[in-house]
């Protein structure tokens, strides 16, 4: 039997384990304080991510995302559930497939994760309409209101989301969820709003909904009608221009948040992970250093300081906005800067969020403190905000420049605050005492340092590293320490006599001091030190490294106690079995050495179901080897085919299939009463592109056609006249998009059928803040009139195929707008496109109108890796077209080349055929002269050898029943 010290044996877990679902339902209980949320009577801080399913369509990645989360030390995830996603039409709700949220609150709890649910009815989000479904724009009431369509429309949402949650609460022993949001970012605390909130609340609580309402609003319901129990306050410091990502703001004073609210504790529900990306913008990469771990290290601290105990952040996975989920604000990638990517991999941002994580774990009493009076740094620069456990006196500090923008580096000894033995009076001490050392402070940068902390059978009398983590057990404990490399560290312990000292590996001094019964220990952190320290047969393990050396160093729980892996690349879970074998599951992206520390009744150990040949170490720990990735040469992409794609422009082509565009009347706001209603939600298109024809008997006197149209910002169309060329319009935000263009006599048919045919992009519906209807903004045509003439004109309008009813449920109602490709099966694998022509890329068009490109590839990765893949197009900006990118039936691409800044877009497995084959289209809309397609190629984003398997998401090919049809 192998008994690792520190970790044999241990009788308690660092990190809240969300309980197993007992056979028959069992009460438990979520309940608060001013200090903390309690979860069955046990303090916990809520260290949450966000995560939205609907930016991730395969669902064997939720798994690996919240396996990644829970690895990182989140405890919980803050889901979103999206209305329009889940409703194609009024009275229509699909939670099926890549919309199976009861799938979903399963796999949060598998991997060990709280939820906080967000249904909404609005989410906000960066998403089309906030989140409200396209078909709720034909209202007359005004949304987030009490008004009775949008009432009756918003039970139907809440009855449907309600049903699936209450089934996963906490409360009622069946499920993971401890906490409720209803609505979203609702600011409005008149008495018609405050009407409104308590309606929604009373739903919910009809529905089934036990666990406590939590709300971001900034305090508005602290208390009255549509009070919440929790209310919390948003907070993204650094804004949202990534273009200055260098730019530092100054940490936040939360006082006045926390004087007003004293019945709960101090909640972030969205506090800043990240930050969206406008078309146009600087790109991910920018945001993610104007959010960095530096960023993370100072705000999140900061809000530590100040007695927060709930925070989540927006976002830990940002995702995709594939198809036409998004805004118009943004672009296909909603990488937000996250600490996990786009494409699910790990960043610098991923691991300073895991040593905090960690802290906040294994820091029981961080979870009930008051603030600690304390003297300022000796470098008057800098700042030292104390708190103190006022049951166990446990002292938390927290040390930073007092400008918390500055970029200077600082040296200095800060006063600590501890008790005094038998009764007499705190002493203070200058620490470290070691001479010629001090804390160091580089730059944008923050230390949270602990004193007078107990643990398992040691007694921590402060330390002037950073504590990750610690693991008590009977026969010993560990306890592991960071700082950045080449600094000084300096740990203080309290024993009743000298204890035996063995450094292991690295260097450390030791000094004891027999009055005060103290052993202190000096070192200079570089690589992974390791001390024992052997005291009346319960021994401490000290591993002391540095703060990179630490991000591949987990720690996970077993029911026989924690264990610490150092050395994979993720490790995801650790089931230790009745046989004494711990299986450990997880990723390395390259050969690597393992290191366990595991429980006394650990007799081998297998990674991802293969055993591990181990040797024991000093420590006391197991080592062994680990294989990595194989590797890989992706396919080029050569064999295109092509064919022009927008027979609408033509004059003769027939649209006797399509809606007529003649309503006269419309609940719309922002259309003026008694003109022709063109608008397409009023016909049942809400969704990507959509085309107008337009049939007039020419007079001969139109000089010229002026059209108005609604797209979102960076939005755009084109308008032909009986086959020619008219001109685009430039993009508009709201409804000012309005364009005259010239008509030569030449183009027009006196006497006869004449038609204009326009192609419009919807970019997206805006968001909705508070009681508005923003989201009802049109979309599509909004006016036609001529120049010269009043010819009356007859509109036709087709956008996707079925409308509200699409044709294809499984990819839904985002997934597809009013192209001709789209309407008739282009984007679809299995596709007959044998008789289109063969082209290379990159291939030039220089006359305006929609081409399509189609090609098929093969893959065949290991089953066992994980090979995050992108489509990327490389081309000149002064071409201009725009691009939708199909792989295997899903839109996950929408592609301006002119205004970017997205030219890689990650294709996710499950819908990517990792294992076989795989046909991309691609729609490209010349809007100008100069269009066509540049080089497009696959390039591989990372590769893990990996425990996780991905099923394929089964969707609809290509049947000529369906979509021969022309339509």
């Amino acid at each position: 039997m192998l008994i690792v010290p520190g970790i044999a044996g241990a009788q308690e877990t660092a990190r809240p384990q969300v309980p197993k679902i007992a056979p028959t339902p069992v009460q438990h209980a979520v309940t608060y304080d001013r200090y903390s949320l309690s979860i069955n009577g046990q303090r916990t801080y809520i260290w949450s991510g966000s995560f939205q399913y609907w930016r991730l369509p395969s669902p064997g990645l939720w798994r690996d995302v919240l396996q990644k989360m829970k690895s990182a030390g989140f405890n919980a995830v803050t889901l979103y559930f999206y209305w329009g996603y889940h409703s194609p039409r009024d009275g229509v709700y699909d939670f099926s497939g890549v919309r199976d949220v009861d799938k979903l609150l399963d796999m949060a709890q598998q991997a060990g994760l709280y939820v906080i649910a967000r249904p909404g009815p609005y989410i906000e989000a960066e998403s089309n309409a906030g989140g409200l479904p396209g078909w709720l724009t034909g209202i007359k009431g005004i949304s987030r209101s009490t008004a009775p369509d949008y009432t009756a429309a918003y039970m139907q949402w809440m009855t449907h989301i309600d049903a699936i949650i209450a089934k996963h609460q906490i409360t009622d022993g069946t499920g993971p969820v401890i906490l409720y949001q209803p609505e979203n970012e609702f600011y409005d605390g008149s008495q018609a709003g405050r009407a409104y909130m308590q309606a929604i609340e009373n739903k919910a609580r009809a529905d089934g909904i036990t666990v406590p309402f939590l709300g971001n609003n900034d305090g508005t319901f602290a208390d009255g009608v549509g009070a919440v129990e929790l209310p919390g306050y948003d907070s993204y410091p650094q804004g949202f221009d990534c273009s200055h990502p260098d730019h530092r703001n100054p940490a936040r004073d939360f006082s006045k948040q926390r004087a007003q609210n004293r019945r709960s504790p101090l909640y972030f529900p969205e506090f800043q992970g990240g930050s969206f990306d406008p078309w146009g913008g600087p790109g991910y990469a920018a945001c993610r250093t104007l959010t960095g771990p530096d960023f993370e290290r100072v705000f999140y601290e900061s809000n530590i300081a100040q007695g927060s105990t709930m925070q989540n952040f927006y976002m830990t996975f940002g995702g995709t906005s594939w198809g036409w989920l998004a805004y118009p604000g943004v672009y296909t990638s909603y990488d937000y800067g996250a600490a996990l990517n786009e494409s699910r991999q790990l960043t610098p941002k991923y691991y300073q969020q895991k040593l905090l994580g960690y802290f906040v774990a294994a820091v029981k009493p961080l979870t009930q403190t008051d603030r600690l009076a304390v003297r300022q740094p000796t470098d008057r620069s800098l700042r030292l905000d104390g708190r103190v456990n006022p049951v166990n006196g446990t002292r938390i500090y927290v040390l930073r420049h007092a400008n918390a923008t500055s970029g200077t580096t600082a040296t200095t000894h800060v006063w600590l605050s501890l008790p005094g033995a038998d009764g007499k009076p705190p002493r203070q001490v200058l620490v470290p005492q070691q001479a010629g050392t001090s804390i160091r402070i580089h730059g944008r940068d923050s230390k949270l340092l602990l004193a007078n902390y107990r643990f398992g059978h040691q007694d921590l009398v402060y330390s002037t590293s950073q504590l990750m983590t610690d693991v008590a057990g009977a026969g010993g404990d560990t306890l592991v320490l960071y700082n950045p490399k080449g600094e000084a560290g300096e740990t203080v312990l309290a024993y009743p006599s000298q204890p035996r000292v063995d450094v292991l590996a690295g260097k450390a001094a030791t000094h004891w001091d027999a009055a005060t019964g103290c052993l202190r220990l000096d070192y200079v952190h570089a690589g992974l030190a390791r001390v024992r320290i052997a005291d009346a047969g319960h021994d401490l393990l000290l591993l002391i490294g540095t703060t990179h050396e630490l991000d591949n160093l987990w720690r996970l729980d077993t029911a026989s106690g924690a264990v610490l892996v150092n050395g994979p690349h993720l490790v995801r879970a650790a089931v230790l079995g009745a046989d004494g074998t711990l299986q450990l599951t997880g990723d390395t992206d390259r050969p690597t050495a393992v290191e366990v520390f595991a429980p006394a009744a650990t007799k081998a150990v297998t990674w991802n179901d293969v055993d591990v040949a181990l040797t024991r170490t000093a420590s006391g720990s197991l080592e062994g080897k680990l294989a990595g990735p194989m590797p890989l040469t992706l396919p080029p992409l050569t064999q295109w085919k092509f064919k022009a794609g927008a027979p609408e422009i033509a004059l003769r082509f027939n649209d006797a299939k399509w809606i007529r565009a003649s309503r006269t009347s419309s609940n719309n706001p922002f259309l003026k009463a008694g003109q022709p209603v063109l608008d397409e939600d009023a016909y049942g298109f809400h969704n990507g592109d959509v085309w107008y024809r337009g049939h007039f008997k020419a007079t001969g006197k139109e000089k010229g056609i002026i059209l108005t149209a609604g797209t979102g910002a960076h939005g755009v169309f084109t308008a032909w006249l009986n086959g020619h060329y008219l001109g685009r319009g430039a993009s508009g935000r709201y409804i000012d998009n309005t364009q005259y263009f010239n008509i030569d006599p030449a183009d027009l048919a006196a006497g006869k059928d004449n038609v204009v045919s326009v192609l419009v992009a919807n970019m997206g519906h805006e968001e909705n803040d508070d009681s508005n209807k923003a989201f009802q903004q049109p979309r599509g045509l909004i006016s036609a009139s001529w120049a010269g003439a009043s010819t009356p004109v007859a509109w036709r309008v087709q956008g996707n195929r079925g409308g509200e009813t699409p044709i294809d449920p499984v990819r839904g109602i985002y997934n597809n707008g009013g192209l001709y490709g789209e309407r008739m099966g282009w984007s679809l694998p299995g596709y007959p496109d044998a008789k289109w022509r063969g082209v290379t890329l990159p291939n030039a068009v220089n006359r305006p109108g929609v081409d399509w490109y189609r090609t098929t590839f093969k893959l065949d990765i290991p089953a066992d890796q994980d090979v995050p893949i992108a489509l990327k197009i490389d081309d000149s900006p002064s071409r201009h077209y725009r691009a939708l990118i199909f792989i295997n039936g899903w839109q996950f691409g929408r592609y301006d080349n002119a205004l970017g800044p997205q030219r890689a877009f990650v294709l996710p497995p499950g819908l990517l055929n990792p294992h076989g084959d795989n046909t991309i289209a691609i729609a490209s809309w010349s809007t100008e002269h100069s269009g066509g397609l540049g080089k497009v190629s696959l390039v591989e984003l990372g590769s893990e050898r990996t425990s996780l398997r991905v099923k394929m998401v089964q969707a609809p090919e290509y049947d000529e029943a369906v979509y021969a049809q022309e339509h």
